[in-house]
């Protein structure tokens, strides 16, 4: 059981099994598409809606039970998926569009290299230069969806329909514009209105937001949950007869003191051989320059010790912390992979000091970032 792990020992995705990748692919099984894995068993439905709460682990969700009643009473029949590594928006959310684990679309964390460039990708704000069909070239889910005549929608703020990461993750899927929780809610159930089979994805990114800024201890973050509850029970009571409604997350959070943090930009050895510094405080890949990647991993070691699990790009890949990996993705992930334990982070001040100064943060391998809701409200019988 996920949640029988040992804190010392990395909560790895169970890819196959119970994570968000076979959300996906469940999701179509239950709409009908017989060519589709069911690794959750989801029961078949006409229509579908899947509210993404971006920072809602599971952990955090059962110790605010009071601030979220309505989700609380659903969790009591819903379960815990793993999020997948690294445990950050961009890769989940493409986990679930896609189906796949990240070792297959190559949406492999927060800052990755592109292959032969010198240079890092920033997944959740994209870039012009990078193609994100090519990037991911994987059919979504949404497309499979809409071969099998199924319509799909993303119900977001618009921000978020127009990023790079949104046409790798989700392409195929009708944007549709709601800057706020009421807009959600009913933006969801109309579209939803629109067809006798259809899949919805309604995605609500603050409560993460506010962790960052916060912490996902603060009465900030609990008061958001609040929210974030109503949110949920007015979607499903707004939603057609028909719809099953599943809630779910990209990720969870922990609060990170200012004495768990290791600081890449000051602390001797942590630079050193280093030609790009990748991913996230809490899940970094370390690019290293020619030659030095087995100097790097010693350091890195050396320096972070029970702090951070650290290990080799090979070494991540036999472990299985990204799932299978499609050798053309093999070039994106680190020589050195380090994943935080406990509360601690490996920040870097100079090159990125507004990450570095948020409180709330995600990405490693803790069951506090793994684990995260399956919450279901399904439908009465067909």
């Amino acid at each position: 059981m996920l949640t029988d792990l040992p804190a010392s020992l990395p909560a790895l995705p169970g890819y196959g099994e119970n994570s968000l990748a076979d959300l996906g692919a469940s999701l179509l099984a239950a709409l009908g598409l017989v060519r589709e894995a069911n690794p959750l068993r989801l029961r078949p439905a006409d229509r579908v809606c899947v509210l993404v709460v971006d920072g809602l682990g599971w952990e955090l969700l059962r110790g605010h039970q009071a601030a979220a009643p309505f989700l609380s009473e659903l969790a009591v029949s819903g379960w815990p998926l793993t999020a997948g590594f690294p445990a950050m928006t961009a890769t989940s959310l493409t986990s679930l569009g896609t189906g796949t684990p990240p070792g297959q679309h190559g949406v492999l964390g927060y800052l990755v290299a592109v292959p032969g460039e010198g240079r890092l990708l920033n997944t959740l704000r994209w870039d012009s230069r990078v193609d994100p069909v090519s990037w991911q070239p994987g059919p979504t889910i949404f497309e499979r969806a809409a071969a099998a005549g199924i319509a799909g929608f993303h119900v977001a703020h618009p921000a978020v329909l127009r990023t790079g990461l949104s046409a790798a993750a989700l392409r195929g899927a009708e944007g549709v514009a709601a800057g706020t929780l009421g807009a959600l809610a009913a933006q969801a159930a109309a579209v939803l209105r629109r067809s006798d089979r259809a899949l919805a994805f309604v995605y609500h990114g603050q409560l993460d937001s506010t962790g960052h800024v916060f912490g996902c201890s603060s009465d900030a973050w609990r008061y958001h949950l609040g929210q974030v509850d109503r949110l949920a029970e007015q979607l499903a009571g707004a939603l057609p007869p028909g719809t099953a409604l599943y809630v779910t997350a990209d990720h969870g959070m922990v609060d990170v003191p200012p004495q768990d943090r290791t600081d890449a930009d000051a602390v001797p050895g942590l630079r050193d051989g280093v030609a790009l510094l990748g991913g996230d405080a809490r899940s970094r890949h370390v690019y290293a320059e020619p030659g030095a990647a087995a100097d790097v991993l010693a350091a890195w070691r050396e320096v972070l010790g029970h702090r951070a699990w650290v290990v080799s790009r090979d070494e991540a890949i036999a472990e299985g912390w990204f799932g299978p990996v499609d050798p053309r993705v093999v070039p994106r992930i680190g020589d050195v992979v380090a994943a935080s334990t406990a509360t601690s982070a490996i920040v870097a001040t100079r090159a990125e000091p507004q990450e570095s100064a948020l409180i709330g943060m995600h990405g490693s391998l803790t069951l506090a970032e793994q684990a995260v809701p399956l919450l279901t409200l399904l439908p009465g019988p067909r």
